[in-house]
C-alpha cells in the first residue's frame, strides 16, 4: 500500500492535567494533597499518534484544538513528537478540549472532561487524498462526539477501503450511551480493526460481560477484526482465522491513563510489519504496559528499541479459545 504516512489518527485531541494517586477522595470542602500534576497530551487520536510516532512510524493528526495556551501547547507537543499536525484546525470559538485526570490509590482512574473544540470535529476535514496517503486510518473517540457522525465515519472508510487502507474503530463512551450501539453497528462493516474494551462492551451489549462473547457480537454486527482489552486480564481477539486471549506482561501501575492507546499504537505497529494476530497481542499489550508505569497517556511508553528489547526479555501467554 503506497502512501506517505503508515498511518493518519482522526479524532479527539485533549489537554490532560493528571495528578498522581492520591490516598483517598477527600470530602466536600476538605483538601487532598498530591506530589504532583503534569499536564500531558490526552485524546484518542493525539495518544495514539505521539505512541506510534515514538516507534518509529510516520503519523499524521486530523482534529481540533482552541486557539489558547492549551492548543498552543499541545500543538508544539505533537510537533516535537514528529506528528505531522497539518490537519490539526484552530478553533477561533471553542476553548481546548481538557480533562482532568483523577487517580485514586488502589481505584480505576476519575476523569472530569470539556468536550471544547472536539465539538466541531465532523470527520469532514479528512480528503480522499489524505486517507489515500496513509496505510492505516484511524478513528478515536467514535461516541463522545455528536458532529463526528456515523455517517462521516462511514465516508471515511468507505473511501479508505476503495483504497485499501486499513480502517481501525475506536470508542469512548458518552454520559447518555443509548444510542452508541446504533451508530456502531452503522460503522462496523466498514471496520477492519475494532478496539473496545471489555468495560465499554458491557455497556453496549445489554450487560454482557463475556470479553469472548462480546467478540463474536460485534464480528456479527460487521467488523473484520474485534480486540477487547481487559485490563489486568489481558485481552482477547476474534477474526476471520483466529480467536486469541492474551495475558499481561507484569508491571507496578501508576496511571492508566491512554493504556488502552498505547495497546492499538503495538498492535498496528505488529500489523503494518505483517507479524502474527499473536505477535500483535504481544505488541500491544507490552505498549500498554509501558503506558502505565508513568503519570500521564504518552509519558512513558516504549520506542521501538525499548519495546523489542521488554518482549524479548519477557514472556507472555498467547493461547487459542
Amino acid at each position: 500500500m503506497p502512501g506517505s504516512l503508515d498511518c493518519l489518527c482522526a479524532g479527539i485531541i485533549v489537554a490532560d492535567s493528571v495528578c498522581q494517586p492520591i490516598a483517598s477522595l477527600p470530602p466536600p470542602g476538605s483538601l487532598a494533597r498530591t506530589e504532583r500534576v503534569e499536564f500531558t497530551i490526552g485524546g484518542c487520536a493525539a495518544n495514539v499518534a505521539v505512541d506510534m510516532a515514538r516507534l518509529g512510524l510516520r503519523v499524521g493528526v486530523s482534529g481540533r484544538v482552541g486557539n489558547d495556551v492549551f492548543g498552543r501547547e499541545v500543538r508544539d507537543r505533537l510537533v516535537a513528537a514528529s506528528v505531522e499536525c497539518s490537519g490539526l484546525i484552530l478553533s477561533q470559538t471553542a476553548p481546548t478540549s481538557s480533562t482532568f485526570v483523577l487517580n485514586v490509590r488502589g481505584e480505576d482512574r476519575r476523569f472530569i472532561h470539556c468536550v471544547g473544540a472536539n465539538a466541531e470535529y465532523d470527520g469532514l476535514q479528512v480528503t480522499a487524498d489524505q486517507i489515500r496517503q496513509a496505510r492505516v486510518l484511524y478513528v478515536g473517540g467514535f461516541g463522545l462526539l455528536e458532529a463526528l457522525s456515523p455517517e462521516h465515519v462511514v465516508r471515511m472508510f468507505r473511501l479508505a477501503r476503495e483504497a485499501n487502507v486499513v480502517t481501525i474503530l475506536d470508542v469512548v463512551l458518552p454520559e447518555r450511551g443509548d444510542q452508541l450501539l446504533s451508530w456502531i453497528r452503522e460503522v462496523l462493516p466498514w471496520t477492519d480493526y475494532f478496539f473496545p474494551n471489555n468495560d465499554e462492551s458491557t455497556q453496549l451489549l445489554d450487560g454482557e460481560q463475556n470479553p469472548e462473547k462480546q467478540t463474536l457480537r460485534f464480528r456479527e454486527y460487521g467488523a473484520q477484526t474485534v480486540v477487547i482489552t481487559c485490563g489486568s486480564r489481558g485481552a482477547v481477539l476474534a477474526s476471520p482465522t483466529h480467536r486469541l486471549k492474551s495475558g499481561v506482561y507484569p508491571v507496578e501501575p501508576v496511571d492508566a491513563t491512554g493504556t488502552g492507546d498505547a495497546f492499538v499504537s503495538g498492535f498496528v505497529l505488529g500489523l503494518l510489519s505483517k507479524s502474527s494476530p499473536e505477535k500483535c497481542l504481544e505488541l500491544g499489550t507490552a505498549m500498554g504496559a509501558s503506558c502505565v508505569r508513568c503519570m500521564g497517556a504518552t509519558t512513558g511508553v516504549f520506542d521501538a528499541g525499548e519495546l523489542e528489547q521488554f518482549v524479548a526479555d519477557h514472556s507472555m501467554n498467547v493461547s487459542s479459545w
